[in-house]
């Protein structure tokens, strides 16, 4: 599906399941991760789509999604409010969302902007910000220099690279159709959009959450893998903020928990969400 957001074409995947009554099943949001898009999450389909309606959206920038000259469409606070502006469209009040990395910091932002609107919040190997400014200014400089790469040298060499940087170096033990599959997605994307999703989305442009994390009370689960050493300690510094959150390390995988434990991961998110006590 798509939709039309202030001139900014949206697309949505929606998955229809024949085992489950949709009319009556609880919205479920999912937001990838940079490089990534909707189709990410389709191996959770049976799992996830019994229990929710579903609907994974191709974050701006990436997959279906349009890529707009304007790196202030990309702004995270302006992206949020566009999720904000298509469940209008899509008919939901409230929803649960899972994100993944950057589509994490998405979800976050979306519900200390729009709490009302989130039932149950789902973060995989994700952050709040960077509490300092030195900090944002250095990974300013960095995703600069990581766009100027795109641009000067093409989208299969920065897949490369990027597929080779420590933080997805657990991904090289996955099986050959699996790491293809993830790379023909990178793949996928746009040089323009990647480039302005770093430099509109990237952690060192958006808001720093830290001190807004105490005043969020929806029902919070953090996922992190154990060879993530970083997010780990991330994590378990968010749950020390957040008032209803708890916290799971996966062991044996590294950033991307739902590409390598997505039987684990599946099972964990389906328990959260039918808990009703959250």
């Amino acid at each position: 599906m798509d939709f039309v957001i202030d001139g900014l074409r949206y697309y949505v995947d929606l998955w229809d399941s024949p085992t489950s009554n949709q009319d009556n099943a609880f919205p479920l949001l999912l937001l990838h991760g940079f490089t990534g898009s909707a189709s990410s999450w389709r191996k959770f389909e049976t799992q996830w789509s019994s229990a929710s309606k579903v609907f994974a959206i191709d974050i701006v920038g990436h997959g279906r999604t349009d890529s707009p000259l304007e790196t202030s469409r990309y702004n995270i606070e302006s992206v949020a409010k566009d999720l904000n502006e298509l469940m209008d469209r899509m008919g939901m009040e409230q929803a649960d969302i899972l994100g993944y990395s950057m589509g994490g910091r998405l979800a976050l932002t979306f519900a200390i902007n729009y709490p009302e609107r989130v039932r149950k919040l789902i973060l995989e190997s994700s952050s709040p910000g960077l509490e300092k400014e030195a900090e944002r200014e250095a990974r300013r400089i960095q995703d600069e220099k990581l766009a100027t790469r795109i641009q000067q040298d093409g989208i299969q060499s920065f897949v490369d690279y990027w597929e080779d940087i420590p933080l997805f170096q657990s991904q090289k033990q996955l099986p050959e159709n699996v790491r293809s599959e993830i790379r023909n997605e990178r793949l996928g994307n746009s040089a323009i959009g990647l480039i302005n999703s770093l430099k509109g989305m990237g952690t060192g442009v958006q808001p720093s959450w830290w001190d807004k994390l105490e005043g969020y009370v929806g029902p919070t689960l953090l996922l992190t893998g154990s060879l993530d050493e970083k997010f780990c300690e991330i994590a378990k510094k968010m749950q020390q903020h957040l008032k209803n959150a708890s916290f799971i390390t996966i062991l044996e995988c590294g950033h991307s928990i739902h590409v390598e434990k997505p039987k684990i991961f599946g099972t964990i998110v389906n328990e959260f969400l039918l808990n009703d006590k959250g």
